[in-house]
């Protein structure tokens, strides 16, 4: 029998590669801009970051949505327990076009989130639409 090993502890390595493969995970979403956009409007709509902060980073009506959202803080934290992006999947309808959905998650609550992001000329992604659990909140809602 093998004393090296503390008594219920199959294999001592096993922690620091689960940690090791969730930060490559979360390194390898920081390069994609639907994560990244995710991740900033998670912050302003959680009330974290002030509106302004996406100013350059929105197009068309995507900034208007953010100000008529932002200041009921849709996304804020339910029992202290800091909002995160849980999940961000995308669909390319064409080239430059990234539509993405998230999955929002507090402690418990689930929430989701859906914007679409479009390439500019310059090559920079910009959002152009935002929306949260399924509701719209552009010009066209009644």
């Amino acid at each position: 029998m093998d004393r090296t090993r503390p008594a219920g502890r199959h294999d001592q390595r096993r922690p620091a590669a689960h940690a090791a493969a969730a930060l490559t995970r979360a390194r390898g979403r920081q390069h994609k801009p639907h994560y990244w956009f995710a991740d900033r409007l998670l912050a302003v709509l959680s009330g974290r970051r002030p509106v302004h902060w996406m100013l350059g980073h929105t197009i068309g009506e995507a900034y208007e949505q953010l100000v008529r959202l932002a200041p009921g803080a849709p996304l804020r934290p339910a029992d202290r327990v800091t909002p995160v992006v849980r999940h961000c999947g995308e669909f390319h309808p064409r080239p430059g076009v990234i539509e993405a959905f998230a999955r929002i998650g507090s402690g418990e609550r689930v929430t989701a989130m859906a914007f679409r992001l479009e390439q500019g000329t310059d090559l920079r992604w910009r959002c152009a639409a935002v929306e949260l659990g399924g509701e719209r909140t552009g010009p066209d809602t009644r």
